[in-house]
Formats: C-alpha cells, structure tokens, sequence
C-alpha cells in the first residue's frame, strides 16, 4: 500500500513540475522577444490629476524631510551623530583639531592687527597720488625741466609694532 502511494505521489509531483517547466518557458519565449518594458500601454487610462497630486506630495515630503534634517544638524546634531567621546583615538583627533582651528583663529586676528597700519599707509599713499596726479594735471606747465623733476628714491615709512613678550 505503501508502495502505490509513493508511486501515486511520484506521479503526482512529475505532472506538476512538468506542467511548471511549460509554463515558464512559455512566459520566457515572450518575455525574451520583448525585453523592454512598453510605458505606453495603459498610458491613456492614467489619472493626470492624480499624477500631479503625487508628485506635489513627493516634493513637500522631500521639502520636509530636508528642512527637519536641516533643523536636527544646526540645533540638535547630538540626537543625529554618535557619540564621539566614546571612541578615544577619535575624541583626541577631534580635540587637537578643535586646538589648531582655535590657534588659527587667533594667528588669524594677530596677522589682520599687524595689517591694519599697512593697510592704511598704501590707503594714504593712493590718496597722495591721486591728489598729487590731480594737481600736476591742474598746474601750469611753463618749463618742462620744472614740472618734471628727476625720478628720485621713494620714501617708505614702516611701522613696527612692539610685541609685548608672551608668558
């Protein structure tokens, strides 16, 4: 009895994968001879309006999710970011970064306080060159030898600033 029933099972099993091997080799003989996929069909039962509809819907969730993101990184960044002080070599990195990006900033504004009185130096410069061009221009010329007078050096003023030692 046992016997009949596995042959009946065998038998049984043997129809349904042949039955499942016709089927798909049929879908894939039609899907080999059309490998794209038509957008067109159906395209005339397509609710425009709707389409519309989605695509705004899309667009204010992207536009939210941004802003949130947004939000959450300048107000509230610990809640996106891990924790850094768990990791040590890290938190170290970060810490002597933070240190030169200070010490940066501070070279920085002692550079700008060095440059301020050579910037207004070449300032007055211009200004006593534009005024002087504008008054050459303006004067009499009588004697060529006398309104131009032999190119001699330049005066420069350099200011030094002292530098109180630091402790």
């Amino acid at each position: 009895m046992s016997l009949r029933v596995s042959v009946l099972l065998l038998a049984v099993v043997m129809v349904s994968v042949m039955g499942q091997r016709r089927r798909t080799s049929t879908s894939t003989s039609t899907s080999t001879s059309n490998n794209e996929w038509n957008f067109r069909d159906g395209s005339e039962k397509v609710n425009m309006r709707g389409v519309a509809n989605l695509t705004e819907i899309l667009d204010n969730w992207r536009f939210d999710i941004l802003k949130e993101m947004k939000s959450l990184l300048l107000n509230d960044h610990q809640s996106l970011l891990p924790d850094y002080a768990r990791i040590q070599p890290l938190s170290e990195a970060l810490d002597d970064l933070y240190k030169e990006f200070n010490a940066l900033k501070a070279h920085l504004g002692d550079l700008t306080e060095k440059f301020g009185p050579i910037e207004t130096f070449i300032d007055e410069l211009k200004a006593e060159r534009a005024l002087g061009g504008a008054a050459r221009a303006n004067a009499p010329q009588a004697d060529p030898a006398v309104a131009n007078p032999a190119p001699g050096p330049t005066r420069r003023r350099i200011l030094k600033k002292k530098i109180a030692p630091s402790s």
